[in-house]
């Protein structure tokens, strides 16, 4: 495993910001230097392509992840088409992310596959092999013969990281994937159980989600970022909490408090210290340090707070 001391900042844009506020957010993450923007895809809110696509346009440097693409959504070679697309137009600013998708919203859209873990395995690899020009037959994802057109094909092919959590899916990420995206909260212990799990054998980028907030008096920061953890307890984030000293705490407060509300609001400053990126510029720049000692290379932040756009301006202290 490699440490990356200073691992890239970036951000990610909120999945529920008004539409008229997207671009000025991501112009504005341009301007103060943050490297990354990474836009979700989450069911019944914006597509992952089509906002890839306008923060490309609208941006001159920002390096630009979709995490993630749900697999069994999509025909591989349709989204090999998107992606290559992107890579042709912004050459070198783009990252493809894959994964399962929440097998509940999987499942009410019709899509979830009998053998998920398969099915995207197989899915990563085709979409791969077509973005690198090569002609792809797989009965699984019902493709025969299907190559992308030379005049297509990028000249920068884009990695392709996997979204997952389990250990089984984190072992495929660490075989046929160039890196893994980890959902919030990404601690250092976190990071360091997924690239164990992963075992990758060579390079292998690792993606990281926080809630951020950045102020001059910590205490005021750990405020603003507390609101933004309060699915931290629920069941699917357990892995999340692997060997943090107060997990059982959590685990305890959380079946004690009633709504996600009340256990947010209950949540010590030293635990929200531990799980967001939250506290003085000195603060989560020291924090930083310590994912990128586990070896994440691209931390991004959840804008905690009111006003996202506004939040930036705070968040860009540590880049």
């Amino acid at each position: 495993m490699n440490a990356h001391l200073s691992p890239s900042v970036g951000v990610v844009l909120p999945r529920d910001l008004p539409a008229a506020d997207v671009l000025p957010f991501a112009r504005r993450a341009d301007e103060l230097g943050f490297a990354e923007l990474w836009v979700v895809e989450d069911l019944g809110f914006r597509g992952g392509v089509a906002q890839a696509a306008a923060v490309l346009a609208a941006t001159e440097n920002l390096h630009v992840g979709i995490g993630i693409l749900p697999a069994a959504v999509r025909n591989a070679a349709f989204t090999a088409m998107e992606a290559a697309t992107l890579a042709q137009l912004f050459g070198g600013r783009v990252t493809i992310g894959l994964g399962h998708g929440m097998p509940g919203w999987m499942r009410s859209a019709g899509v979830w596959p009998a053998r998920p873990l398969t099915f995207l395995t197989a899915y990563t690899r085709a979409l791969q092999a077509l973005l690198r020009g090569e002609t792809v037959s797989d009965e699984m994802l019902g493709l025969t013969d299907v190559a992308l057109e030379p005049s297509s094909l990028p000249d920068v092919v884009p990695d392709v990281l996997l979204g997952v959590r389990g250990p089984r899916s984190l072992a495929a990420a660490g075989r046929v994937a160039q890196g893994t995206v980890l959902a919030e909260p990404t601690t250092p212990q976190y990071v360091r159980a997924a690239l164990a799990q992963a075992a990758p054998a060579g390079p292998h980028r690792v993606v990281g989600y926080n809630v951020g907030a950045v102020a001059d008096d910590a205490a005021t920061a750990l405020a603003t970022a507390r609101p933004g953890l309060e699915w931290i307890g629920e069941p699917d984030w357990a892995s999340h909490l692997v060997g943090l000293p107060f997990a059982e705490d959590l685990a305890r407060l959380r079946a004690d408090a009633g709504t996600r509300e009340a256990f947010a609001a209950a949540l010590p400053d030293a635990w929200v210290a531990q799980l967001a990126l939250a506290g003085t510029p000195d603060q989560v720049r020291a924090r930083l340090a310590e994912l990128g000692a586990a070896g994440l290379t691209s931390s991004l932040m959840f804008p905690a707070g009111p006003d996202p756009v506004a939040a930036l301006t705070s968040l860009a202290r540590i880049v």
